[in-house]
């Protein structure tokens, strides 16, 4: 399972053609479903089938635009897609697959009925084929959408996240507002948007590495984590705030390009209401490391222990590389 769903996605990445780009990111997602349902829980078994859903109405999209390039080019090949309805309706088929504002209403519910584990599987590599995709058509991409679809992203992926208990649901809308950051600079600047999802990836893996072995799933976990781990809770609380883009965190240095790029373009009202918008993340950022921090009022150790929990030594391997992400790349916008 986990070989196709490589191999589809580094296919995608290197094809050229619209109809194997298609085959391939099919084949990533029915490679998907067994691992989103594994664990035959209710919940898991109502997430695969609303991803399959979803992934089905997305994939049917596309075909459309590439079916209807075809007919119109003559060719299937994915650098020839200059119609603007072509282009138009393969963005919103691609956006659907990487869960972006208005069709980013699977992706809370999956992550939520998912392991944590899956959680970083749907947050990083399932991303990843979609937006190679929308890298390659970049040059024929309307700017205009890319920008709106990029603003509604961090507003609603920020909004979404400020009212959640559930850390699942709260990464799924911090990873759609981070999309919102990738998006928004696509068509001006690829390689700032590369650079984007790129850190995006590198910061929240460990993220949710961490949830999953200090098994904090809530907000009431967070609360009672420095009880049983203070390393790793430290640690957590700093990555977050490195995902919320606080200087001089590496989260903060694609957030830094990405508005410099678009001052450069002339886009300076866009800038502003990206910087209004990424506000609303820092608000469930923030409170998730207050509680995660010794700021809670005092109480007994024993009432705020997690009964009979083990941190075993990957937790205490996990923190200082996890630490290193932060601060591997703060600099780069030099």
């Amino acid at each position: 399972i986990f070989m196709g769903l490589t191999i589809s996605s580094t296919l995608v990445m290197m094809s050229n053609n619209w109809l194997l780009a298609w085959l391939n990111l099919e084949m990533n997602t029915l490679a998907a479903l067994p691992v989103i349902s594994k664990t035959k829980h209710p919940r898991a078994i109502e997430a695969s089938t609303k991803y399959f859903l979803t992934q089905t109405i997305a994939s049917c999209l596309l075909l459309l635009s590439c079916t209807t390039n075809a007919w119109h080019t003559g060719t299937w090949d994915i650098s020839q897609t200059d119609d603007m309805f072509t282009s138009t309706t393969a963005l919103v088929a691609l956006t659907m697959k990487a869960g972006t504002v208005p069709t980013h209403f699977w992706l809370p519910e999956v992550m939520q009925g998912s392991t944590l584990t899956t959680t970083i599987l749907m947050s990083t590599w399932q991303k990843i084929a979609p937006m190679a995709l929308m890298f390659t058509v970049s040059n024929h991409t309307p700017p205009n959408i890319t920008l709106i679809l990029g603003l509604l992203s961090m507003t609603f992926g920020g909004w979404g996240g400020m009212n959640q208990t559930q850390l699942r649901k709260m990464m799924a809308y911090s990873s759609i507002a981070n999309m919102g950051w990738t998006v928004i600079i696509l068509t001006p600047q690829p390689k700032a948007s590369m650079i984007s999802i790129f850190i995006y990836i590198i910061t929240v893996t460990p993220t949710i590495l961490m949830m999953e072995l200090t098994s904090t799933k809530t907000l009431q976990n967070m609360t009672t984590s420095w009880s049983t781990s203070p390393t790793t809770s430290t640690a957590l609380t700093l990555l977050l705030l490195s995902t919320a883009g606080l200087p001089p965190l590496t989260g903060f240095m694609p957030k830094l390009l990405i508005l410099n790029e678009l001052i450069n373009q002339s886009l300076t009202p866009a800038a502003v209401a990206a910087t209004a918008a990424s506000l609303l993340s820092l608000i469930f950022y923030l409170r998730t490391a207050y509680l995660t921090a010794l700021l809670n009022s005092p109480g007994s150790t024993t009432s705020s222990m997690k009964w009979r929990q083990k941190i075993g030594t990957k937790a205490t391997i996990l923190t200082p590389t996890a630490l290193t992400t932060m601060t591997m790349l703060p600099m780069m916008s030099k």
